[in-house]
């Protein structure tokens, strides 16, 4: 049962985490970084905008499935997203990897959490399953 606590609650945290990444520096205060990335990429500034935006939308999206649809594979996908977006971002500005709150404080703690809940799983799911022999 305690497990099923932690889970909720490793949940909760990971959909706030994405949530807010998806709101505040994408939706309500646009951050330059941001921009940057996509302009990296070749987008113009106005569609920088848009595709940063557009990218806060998928990630508060991304946010609620860990409210609504928490699965082993929503995990999954965060750590590889959270890598991809770790070394994309190291990559296109690296300088941003050594400043205050950096990627690799947020991206690995929120890669931490689903890698707990991974392994809170499958204690769970194994003395469940040793528990019905």
């Amino acid at each position: 049962m305690d497990n099923a606590k932690a889970l909720k609650f490793i949940s909760f945290m990971l959909a706030f985490l994405w949530f807010y990444q998806g709101l505040v520096p994408k939706l309500i205060f646009i951050n330059s970084d941001e921009i940057f990335v996509w302009q990296t990429i070749g987008l113009s500034f106005e569609y920088a905008k848009l595709a940063g935006r557009a990218s806060g939308i998928a990630e508060i999206i991304f946010g609620l499935l860990f409210l609504f649809y928490t699965h082993k594979y929503i995990h999954y996908l965060s750590i590889l997203g959270l890598f991809g977006l770790l070394f994309l971002i190291g990559f296109l500005k690296p300088s941003t990897l050594i400043s205050p709150y950096n990627p690799i404080v947020m991206n690995i703690s929120m890669i931490s959490l689903s890698i707990i809940y991974l392994l809170l799983l499958k204690e769970q799911t194994t003395h469940f399953h040793k528990a019905a022999q």
